[in-house]
């Protein structure tokens, strides 16, 4: 659901603003401001931000060291063409990030926003073997029940029904293989009795494509819109990684979600010991301050192309802007002062451990998953045979409503049979949330469960 504003003329040169609510929601305020893990609408009303926005704002609303560096670069200059200049924030933030991320993920391509860093990372996935010669290998794969932006090359490789079914006459056929979704095992067998089975389709989907066609595969580590916080199990990552490995496929890790600390690495792929060819992040590598993304490309992909056309063929106006580019540092030199990353991993396994206690307390939570500060919880109307609630409930909608009724804001995500019939929401506050805050979440979403339970209840929904 998306806002659209717009001004109508009335009676003349008189203009009057008017916007598309989302349809849901009859109570969609303005926003005032926000401090902290709070959110204030023009009412007044208080709100704990469970969902860090988008799974964004990761360091909380209102931090006066993100605002003095943003008024400090922006005196100086908050806009040049990357052509034209180079400039000292971007320089220093692609520093960092060679620094403190894992392997020789050592090249930063700064942009705007999470499809734009994936959109970016294809190209060069596919650059990179055009400037080796191989120019049959165009292929990306991608799996269902993900999501790794609404550009139509990223919407291409997103498995995410809802959001695909409008574009489809524009979009490639990129998803490809199931998710690791033992909840749902497309199988019907248990880790680890399944051998990893979802991973070993990835070879098959190669052998039936040809390794000579296919460039990359892409994958989010741990799925977040299309998904619920869908985590694997031990040893998943390592067999993709083995299987691109021997096909001569590069891997490319959306973090968009998941980077910069959220999950209590700062990429989540180190959860599972394995270091991807190219990454994308965004979301918190800003922290919601400024649009800023990245595409993070390892030595061996950089190397051909520094040796060949030594240039990405990509670009934005706004990309390694000096404005977004030191907001970015700031708050990456804030998550590690505060130790912002090793917290999110104590303070997950805190709210993943109140989660499950809601999920034994409710009859309608089927699930309760995810790592760090990424959590989400799959809903279902029969917990012993795992049933999904009607799609014309729109069951998800009503929860994240109630919530907001109830001062707590969590985000809307698709789970269930393909994807596309489920219900789930992703919880994901900031990671400088306190513990006495985290238990202000939790009741907030404990009442919200009892009266949306209730309501099921009082209504008499056949939910099945």
């Amino acid at each position: 659901m998306a806002l659209l504003l717009g001004w109508r003329k009335e009676g003349g040169s008189v203009m009057k603003s008017f916007l598309i609510k989302p349809v849901l929601d009859e109570n969609y305020k303005k926003i005032s401001h926000g401090k902290g893990v709070f959110l204030y609408d023009e009412d007044g009303k208080r709100y704990i931000d469970g969902s860090s926005g988008a799974v964004t704002c990761s360091i909380g609303h209102g931090v006066e060291e993100i605002i003095e560096v943003m008024n400090e670069q922006a005196q100086k200059i908050s806009f040049v063409y990357r052509s034209h200049f180079t400039n000292e924030p971007a320089e220093k933030l692609a520093e960092e990030l060679a620094r403190v991320l894992p392997g020789s993920l050592n090249f930063s391509f700064f942009v705007n926003s999470g499809s734009e860093a994936v959109e970016t990372a294809l190209k060069v996935a596919l650059q990179y073997w055009q400037e080796k010669g191989q120019y049959r290998k165009t292929k990306i794969i991608s799996r269902w029940m993900s999501y790794h932006g609404i550009t139509i090359g990223s919407l291409s490789l997103s498995g995410h029904t809802d959001r695909r079914f409008r574009f489809v006459p524009l979009l490639d056929t990129s998803p490809t293989i199931h998710p690791p979704y033992c909840y749902r095992c497309p199988y019907d067998l248990t880790y680890p009795d399944c051998q990893l089975k979802c991973a070993a389709e990835l070879e098959v989907a190669i052998k039936r494509i040809g390794a000579d066609h296919i460039a990359a595969f892409i994958a989010e580590p741990v799925i977040g819109a299309a998904g619920g916080a869908i985590t694997p199990p031990h040893g998943y990552y390592q067999r993709l990684k083995e299987i691109c490995g021997k096909h001569n496929i590069l891997f490319i890790a959306d973090e968009v979600m998941t980077g910069i600390g959220r999950t209590g690495k700062m990429l989540a792929s180190e959860h599972w010991n394995f270091v991807p060819d190219i990454v994308a992040l965004g979301k918190g590598l800003s922290a919601g301050y400024t649009p800023l993304a990245a595409a993070v490309v390892s030595d061996h992909v950089m190397e051909p192309i520094v040796m060949g056309s030594k240039m990405i063929m990509s670009g934005h106006t706004y990309s390694a802007n000096p404005q977004s580019t030191a907001v970015g540092l700031a708050v990456l030199n804030y998550i590690e002062k505060n130790q912002l990353v090793s917290e999110s991993l104590r303070k997950g396994s805190i709210l993943l451990n109140e989660l499950r206690k809601l999920q034994v307390k409710y009859s309608i939570v089927g699930e309760v998953r995810g790592v760090g500060m990424l959590t989400g919880m799959e809903f279902v109307s029969d917990i012993f045979k795992r049933i999904p609630f009607r799609k014309e409930i729109n069951l998800t909608n009503f929860i994240v409503m109630k919530a907001k009724e109830n001062g707590l804001i969590v985000y809307p995500s698709s789970t269930g049979i393909e994807g596309d019939s489920g219900d789930a929401i992703l919880i994901a506050p900031p990671l400088t949330i306190t513990e006495e805050e985290l238990q202000l979440l939790i009741d907030l979403l404990d009442k919200t469960l009892y009266e949306v339970e209730k309501h099921l209840q009082v209504s008499e929904i056949n939910p099945a």
